[in-house]
C-alpha cells in the first residue's frame, strides 16, 4: 500500500475462484479527501507493488512479479504508460521510487537490484559515501551512592570561568519591554488593509511620546497576598493550634476601596491565586480572602471556571432542595451531576466559610461524551470565551440534572415546575398557511435583542429588560423548514406559546455586539424584581411602575421572582485576562424570612459582601452579566430539610468482603439487623492514595522553586471500622476504587497498591466505583457518625468531603504536643511509643488501611483512659521526652532510629539558596577555576 495527497492505494494478494492465493488484477483506490472509494485501476499481470509518484499527486508506478510496469493516472487509468524489464526467470520482491521522481529501484528474487531511469538524465551513483555515525558516549565514573556518603565526594563538573549565578547583580540588566496593549474600544475601529489594520488614533499620550509599557504591569492595584501560615506568630501562650491570627486584614484593604475610586476598586475582582509552601496548600491562608459564613471554591481545578454557577445554584432554593432530596435516594448512576451537586451543596453548607473543592462535580462533568462536544471543558476548547463556556454549561446541566432526577424519581414533574418553561413551538408555512404544534419545554432563555438602527432612521426607544425577556421568551423568528403540506421547503414563521411558568428563571444574556452591551450600562437596566402574566400562551414581562400597578389592580394571577444572583464576566484591568464572578443575595436562602437583601461577592475562594448598587452595576469595560437567575419570590427562604429523615441508607448494607491474601484479615459488613449508626456511633477510618499527576513547579532564576499547581490524587482505597460494642475494630467497608484514568505512581510504599490493582480487567481485588465510596461516607457523616483517624483533615481533602470539626476525632491533634512543638507525630512512632506496637513494618509491602485505621481507634481508647485518670500532662511530657532521644523515629531491633514515614507523595528537594560573589566586574578566567583543580 502507498498513499500521497488525496489518495490511497493498496494491491496484493487474494483467495482465487480455484481456492489458491493470486494477485489482484485490481489496484483499489480510496479517496481521503471525499472519505470514500475511488474507482480501482486494472492490472492485467497482477499487482504485486505500487508507489505513488512523489512529484506527480495522481500518478502511480505499478509493477508485477514478472517485470511488467506500468505508469497511471488514478484520475484517468484508461491511458497508462507500459515498460517491460528483463528478470531472467526471477521474480520482483521490491519497488522503490526516488524522492526525486527521476528514478526508481526494484530487487528480484536473485538479489540482484535494477535500477530504472534516464541515463542522460538521471546518473546513478555506483559507490556511495561511507555512513558516517556519532561517536560512542564515554563511560561516566560509576559512584558508590548511599545515604552515608559526604557531599563533597560528588564534586562539580570541570570548569574554566565563572558560572552565571556567581555573577553580581550590577551585571544584569533587563531587555526587551512588552508592546503596549490596545484597548478593545480601540480595536474595535480599526479596519482591515492590505498591510496591516489602520483607525484613528485616540489621542491618549502626546505626540512621539513613548510609553513605559513595563512599570504599568508592575503597577496594576491588587490585592497582597498573605502570610503563609507557618510565617505568622503563635498567640500569646505559644500555642500553635489556636485560632488564625491574621498578619493582614483583607477586610482593611477592601474596605479602602470605593466602587468610582478607579481602577484600584477592582483589585478584588481579579483573579484570585493559590500559593504553596513547602508544608503544601494547608499552609495557605484562606480566612485572609474570606471572613464569611459561605464557602468558596478553589481554582487550581481543571474547569474550575464553572465555580460562580454552582455557587448560583447553591444559593437558588428550589434548586438546592430538589438535588437534596435526590441525593439522599438510592442513586446508583455512575456519573450522575444532580448526585455530585447535592454532594458539594452539603459540603459548602456544612464547611461555614471555610474553603472547599468541587473536585468530584468537575470529574464527572467530564465523562459523558457529550460533553466533549459542547465546549464546556478547558482541555477541548481553544480560544473559547469563558462567558460562552458558562452559558454552553448552563445549558448543558439543566438538562442533565432533569434527566438524572427522573431516572431515579420515574417522572420529570417537579424539575419541570421547577426550571421548565412548558408550552408549544407553533410553525406556520407561509406559502400554505399550515400550522403545527410540537409540546416542548424550555430550560434556559436566551436574551433577544433588538437589530442595529440604520443610518438616517430614527432613534428607537429604549428598551428595558423585561421587554427583552418576553420576545426572547416567545422567540418569533423567520426561517425555512420543511412544510408537511406543501412536501417542500418554504419560509416558516415560528414561535412559542407558553402554557406555565417555572419557578426558576435561567437567563442566558448573550451579549454579542457593541450596542448590546452598551444597554447594560444604563443604571437599573437589571430589575430587582419582576412579574410575569401568563395567559392565553402568552407571557407577560413587567417591572417596577408597572409591575406596581398590576399588584394593585391584580386583573390577573401574577407570578413575582426575585433576583438571586448573576454570573459575571469581569476583565479588571487592561492587560487582564477575563474570568467570571458570581455576584449573589444570599438572604434569599437564609430561613429567616425577616433577612434584608445580603449581596455577596464571590470570586473563586474570595467571598466578601457588597452594595447591592454595585451588584446591579454593569460596565462594558470590565463587567458584564454572562447568566442571570430569577426565583420565585413564594420560593424565598423556604430551605427543605426533611431528606435528612428520608435518607435511603441501603447502600451501607452493600459492601464486599476482599479476597483473603492474609490469614488474619476479617470483615463483615452491615445488615438490617444491625442497629443503624447515628450520633452516638464511632467509627475508624483510613484511606490511602495514588498519584494522578505531579505537581508542576516553575523554577526561577535565583533557585527557588514555586508550584504551580499541586500534585492531583486520587481516592484507592477506604476502610472503615466499627468502633463500638462487642465487634469494635471489626471492619464493615474496605472498598478498593477502580481509577479509569492513567495512575502516574501507585506509592506503593504506602498505599500498598501494585500496578493493575485498579484497572477493573486487571485487579485482584473487587472493585467499586468513586461514587458508591463518596456516597457511604456521605450517608454516615450525615447520620451523626463520629469519625476517628490520624491525619484525617489531608484524607478528607483528597476525599473532597466536608467533616465538621465536632464529628471528627483526630488522633494527630490528641496527641498535639501543643507549646512544646509545632512537630506532627506520626501514627507509628505513636503506636510504638504508647500501644508497644510496631506497625508499618513492611517498607515494600506499604500501609495496611485497616490496621492505621485499628490503630488510631485504640489511641483515642489510650486518649480517653488518660483522660479519666488525670494524667494527661504527665504522658505528653513523657513522650516529648522519649520522642527528643530518638528523634520522633521508630528504632529498629538495634537501638538505631529508623526514617519516619513521609506525610507526602514525594519528598521534595529544599530550596537551597546560591551563593554570592562580590564583584564590580565581569569575571575573568584566571579569576575563578574548576574546585577539583
Amino acid at each position: 500500500m502507498d498513499a500521497r495527497g488525496d489518495y490511497l492505494l493498496t494491491c496484493g494478494w487474494a483467495h482465487q475462484n480455484y481456492g489458491g492465493l493470486g494477485l489482484e488484477r485490481l489496484v483499489r483506490v480510496y479517496d481521503l479527501k471525499n472519505l470514500r472509494p475511488a474507482a480501482p485501476v486494472a492490472f492485467q499481470q497482477g499487482a504485486a507493488f505500487v508507489r505513488m509518484h512523489p512529484k506527480l499527486s495522481s500518478t502511480c508506478i505499478v509493477i508485477s512479479q514478472s517485470g511488467a510496469i506500468n505508469s497511471i493516472d488514478v484520475q484517468n487509468p484508461d491511458v497508462p504508460t507500459m515498460r517491460y524489464v528483463p528478470t531472467f526467470e526471477a521474480q520482483l520482491t521490491g519497488l522503490e521510487i526516488m524522492p526525486s521522481g527521476k528514478g526508481f529501484v526494484m530487487t528480484d528474487s536473485h538479489c540482484h537490484i535494477s535500477l530504472w531511469g534516464s541515463p542522460s538524465k538521471m546518473p546513478f551513483t555506483e559507490y556511495s559515501k561511507p555512513t558516517e555515525f556519532a561517536d560512542p558516549p564515554l563511560e561516566t565514573k560509576r559512584l558508590d551512592w548511599s545515604s552515608d556518603t559526604p557531599f563533597n565526594l560528588i564534586g562539580m563538573p570541570y570548569y574554566r570561568e565563572a558560572l552565571f549565578s556567581g555573577w553580581p547583580n550590577s551585571l544584569a540588566h533587563e531587555v526587551g519591554a512588552p508592546p503596549p496593549k490596545l484597548e478593545q474600544a480601540v480595536l474595535a475601529t480599526l479596519r482591515k488593509t492590505d498591510y496591516g489594520v489602520v483607525g484613528p488614533n485616540p489621542r491618549k499620550t502626546r505626540r512621539c511620546q513613548a510609553e513605559n509599557t513595563r512599570s504599568s504591569q508592575k503597577h496594576l492595584p491588587s490585592l497582597t497576598a498573605p502570610k503563609f501560615l507557618s510565617e505568622k506568630p503563635r498567640d500569646e501562650y505559644g500555642e500553635h493550634n489556636g485560632e488564625r491570627r491574621l498578619s493582614e486584614d483583607i477586610g482593611k484593604t477592601l474596605n479602602n476601596l470605593t466602587l468610582n475610586g478607579g481602577s484600584e476598586a477592582l483589585a478584588y475582582y481579579r483573579p484570585v491565586e493559590i500559593k504553596y509552601s513547602k508544608f503544601g496548600i494547608d499552609d495557605f491562608d484562606f480566612r485572609y480572602y474570606n471572613r464569611t459564613k459561605y464557602s468558596g471554591l478553589e481554582t487550581h481545578i481543571a474547569n474550575s471556571y464553572a465555580n460562580p454557577l454552582l455557587q448560583l445554584l447553591r444559593f437558588t432554593n428550589v434548586a438546592r432542595n430538589l438535588t437534596m432530596q435526590h441525593t439522599a435516594r438510592d442513586c446508583r448512576n455512575e456519573s450522575c451531576l444532580l448526585c455530585e451537586l447535592g454532594f458539594l451543596v452539603d459540603m459548602l453548607e456544612k464547611a461555614e466559610g471555610q474553603n472547599c473543592q468541587a473536585t468530584n462535580f468537575l470529574k464527572a462533568l467530564s465523562k459523558p461524551r457529550e460533553a466533549a462536544t459542547l465546549a464546556i471543558l478547558e482541555v477541548q476548547t481553544n480560544n473559547v470565551p469563558l462567558t460562552v463556556m458558562v452559558q454552553n454549561l448552563n445549558r448543558y446541566l439543566l438538562h442533565s440534572l432533569v434527566k438524572s432526577y427522573s431516572n431515579v424519581a420515574g417522572n420529570t414533574g417537579d424539575m419541570h415546575a421547577a426550571f421548565g418553561m412548558r408550552g408549544s413551538n407553533l410553525s406556520k408555512c407561509n406559502s400554505c398557511f399550515y400550522e403545527d404544534a410540537k409540546d416542548q419545554c424550555w430550560y434556559t432563555h436566551e436574551m433577544r435583542y433588538p437589530p442595529k438602527a440604520l443610518k438616517g432612521s430614527p432613534r428607537s426607544a429604549g428598551r428595558t429588560f423585561t421587554q427583552l425577556l418576553q420576545d426572547s421568551i416567545h422567540r418569533q423568528e423567520q426561517q425555512r423548514g420543511w412544510c408537511m403540506r406543501c412536501q417542500g421547503y418554504k419560509a416558516i414563521t415560528s414561535r412559542r406559546a407558553v402554557y406555565a411558568t417555572p419557578k426558576v428563571l435561567m437567563v442566558n444574556a448573550g451579549l454579542h455586539t457593541p450596542e448590546d452591551r452598551q444597554l447594560w450600562a444604563t443604571p437599573g437596566f437589571l430589575p430587582r424584581e419582576i412579574g410575569t402574566i401568563n395567559a392565553n400562551g402568552q407571557v407577560y414581562c413587567y417591572e417596577r411602575q408597572d409591575l406596581e400597578v398590576h399588584l394593585l389592580k391584580r386583573p390577573h394571577a401574577i407570578t413575582i421572582y426575585e433576583l438571586v444572583g448573576v454570573v459575571a464576566d469581569v476583565a479588571a484591568g487592561e492587560a487582564q485576562k477575563s474570568h467570571l464572578v458570581a455576584m449573589v443575595d444570599t438572604s434569599i436562602a437564609d430561613p429567616n424570612p425577616d433577612q434584608t437583601p445580603n449581596w455577596h461577592l464571590v470570586n473563586d475562594f474570595l467571598v466578601r459582601p457588597i452594595m447591592q448598587e454595585e451588584a446591579l452595576l454593569f460596565d462594558p469595560r470590565w463587567k458584564l452579566p454572562s447568566v442571570i437567575t430569577y426565583q420565585a419570590k413564594s420560593q424565598s427562604h423556604v430551605i427543605d430539610d426533611s431528606w435528612k429523615s428520608a435518607l435511603d441508607t441501603s447502600i451501607l448494607y452493600r459492601s464486599v468482603a476482599q479476597p483473603a491474601f492474609d490469614e488474619a484479615y476479617q470483615f463483615r459488613p452491615l445488615s438490617q439487623s444491625d442497629p443503624l449508626p447515628d450520633s452516638s456511633t464511632h467509627c475508624a477510618i483510613d484511606a490511602e492514595f495514588v498519584r494522578l499527576l505531579r505537581e508542576e513547579i516553575d523554577m526561577g532564576a535565583d533557585g527557588s522553586r514555586t508550584i504551580t499547581r499541586p500534585a492531583r490524587s486520587g481516592l484507592a482505597r477506604v476502610s472503615v471500622l466499627r468502633g463500638d460494642g462487642s465487634e469494635q475494630e471489626l471492619p464493615f467497608i474496605d472498598d478498593y476504587i477502580a481509577i479509569h484514568e492513567p495512575v502516574d505512581d501507585h506509592l506503593t510504599r504506602w498505599s500498598g497498591l501494585q500496578p493493575g490493582d485498579l484497572n477493573p480487567s486487571q485487579s485482584r481485588y473487587t472493585l467499586v466505583e468513586l461514587k458508591e465510596v463518596y456516597k457511604k461516607l456521605w450517608v454516615l457523616l450525615n447520620l451523626g457518625c463520629k469519625f476517628i483517624g490520624h491525619g484525617l483533615s489531608s484524607d478528607f481533602r483528597t476525599i473532597n468531603i466536608h467533616v465538621p470539626e465536632d464529628q471528627v476525632i483526630d488522633t494527630q491533634d490528641l496527641y498535639s504536643l501543643g507549646s512544646r512543638s509545632q512537630r506532627k507525630l506520626s501514627l507509628r512512632f505513636l503506636a510504638w511509643l504508647i500501644l508497644q506496637e510496631d506497625i508499618q513494618q513492611h517498607a515494600t509491602a506499604g500501609h495496611d488501611s485497616i490496621e492505621d485505621a485499628r490503630t488510631a481507634l485504640k489511641l483515642w481508647r489510650k486518649y480517653l483512659e488518660y483522660e479519666e485518670e488525670g494524667c494527661l500532662e504527665e504522658v505528653m511530657d513523657a513522650i516529648w521526652h522519649r520522642g527528643r532521644k530518638t528523634e520522633f523515629k521508630v528504632p529498629d531491633k538495634d537501638g538505631r532510629r529508623l526514617p519516619e514515614t513521609p506525610r507526602t507523595s514525594a519528598p521534595n528537594t529544599p530550596v537551597r539558596q546560591l551563593a554570592r560573589v562580590a564583584c564590580l566586574s565581569t569575571p575573568s578566567r584566571s579569576e575563578y577555576g574548576s574546585p577539583l583543580k
